[in-house]
């Protein structure tokens, strides 16, 4: 590999960027072809079911293709899914040389697509750039090792770590920016989950509100709810897109009325609390393709998480003002009863976003079990 390698590896990377709100539950890909030092072809995935990154630059570069180089930021997928499989086109296309920034870890690809290609006679190579690869697709490549969403939950705070007033007032606690930005947090996310809490005391809607967004496109809703305290008049529950609800036991009238009113109810086992299983919902949601999952929650299900090991991360945003002690808390968790026993955050990024910070994070917790939640 060279300089002229990695130029083009980043082309393909920027490529697969513009596919990171709307290719879910595929993975974002980007692809370059190139002759001669010209670029003949190029393109990107942008839909589930729609051409892939590779069909794109092949159709673009026509017969040009013929003796071609292929920069990929993932490997080429090698199974009949929704379309068909990209390797055997790269191959008929004659492409003399195929370059992955990362293997596929779909279980039905996995190296096959490399190796359909080897066997055929076009050299391959992989592992350039792969960091900045894997970044785009950090979800993705979560569910497929651990069979579940990766999941971010987004906190809003004042300085001094509160959430809301005493009586559940909290709009607003950031800037307009701020909450900009939460919504291109959302709308990368396959689905936004929140408790029913929340859904009681703010009524959220849960979906993107960006310029020139398709508001028909949106994220999974999930609420989890066990006892079903849902009101069927919930505003999420008339919006465009779908709203699953998880809770316990079927069959109920409460049921019946959420079901006329829009929602998808989903019956999981309980924990010993006799709340919905965390860890089983999240597997659920894993088998549904939820790549990432925003919560948007209470302290209650928000210290749940922590505790039950399933915070992958948090993005924390922190308004530079105070609200006092009657307020309430970020998190709910047991009290701690010394020093080492405190969570260490791992601190990925600190930035300003408005007059606010944005912190994300990777909590350094061990998973526990029978962890409270909403």
């Amino acid at each position: 590999m060279n300089g002229q390698d990695e130029r083009y590896m980043a082309m393909a990377l920027r490529l697969a960027e513009r596919g990171m709100n709307t290719t879910r539950p595929n993975p974002r890909v980007g692809c370059v072809l190139v002759k001669d030092g010209e670029i003949v072809g190029e393109g990107w995935h942008e839909r589930a079911g729609e051409p892939h990154a590779e069909i794109h630059a092949l159709n673009q570069a026509g017969d040009k293709a013929k003796g071609a180089v292929a920069y990929v930021s993932l490997e080429p997928c090698c199974h009949q899914g929704r379309t068909g499989p990209c390797s055997q086109a790269l191959i008929q296309a004659g492409v003399r040389r195929v370059v992955a920034a990362m293997l596929d870890p779909n279980p039905k690809v996995a190296g096959q697509g490399l190796a359909q290609l080897h066997q055929a006679g076009v050299e391959t190579l992989h592992g350039l750039l792969q960091a900045q690869a894997e970044e785009l697709n950090t979800g993705f490549i979560f569910r497929m090792r651990h069979g579940r969403p990766r999941i971010t939950c987004k906190l809003a705070v004042s300085l001094d770590g509160h959430t809301a007033m005493a009586n559940g007032e909290s709009q607003w606690i950031t800037s307009e920016p701020a909450r900009l930005d939460v919504h291109m947090l959302r709308a990368r996310s396959c689905a936004i989950l929140t408790g029913v809490g929340t859904i009681l005391s703010d009524d959220p809607s849960l979906t993107v509100r960006l310029p020139d967004w398709d508001p028909e496109f949106q994220p999974l809703r999930v609420i989890m709810d066990s006892q079903l305290q849902t009101p069927p008049n919930a505003r999420c529950l008339a919006l465009p897109g779908r709203t699953l609800i998880l809770t316990l036991g079927a069959g109920s009238d409460k049921q019946r009325v959420l079901e006329r009113a829009g929602a998808e109810i989903v019956a999981l086992p309980a924990d010993a609390q006799g709340r919905v299983d965390l860890s089983t919902a999240m597997s659920h949601l894993g088998r549904l393709e939820i790549n990432e999952l925003m919560v948007e929650a209470g302290a209650a299900l928000n210290g749940a998480l922590l505790e039950s090991g399933l915070m992958d991360q948090c993005v924390i945003y922190v308004a530079p003002h105070f609200m006092g002690s009657q307020t309430r808390p970020m998190l709910e968790t047991p009290a701690l009863g010394t020093m080492a026993d405190r969570v260490q955050l791992d601190i990925k990024e600190w930035r300003a976003v408005g007059r606010d910070w944005r912190i994300t994070a990777v909590p350094e917790v061990e998973p526990k079990k029978n962890a409270m939640r909403n």
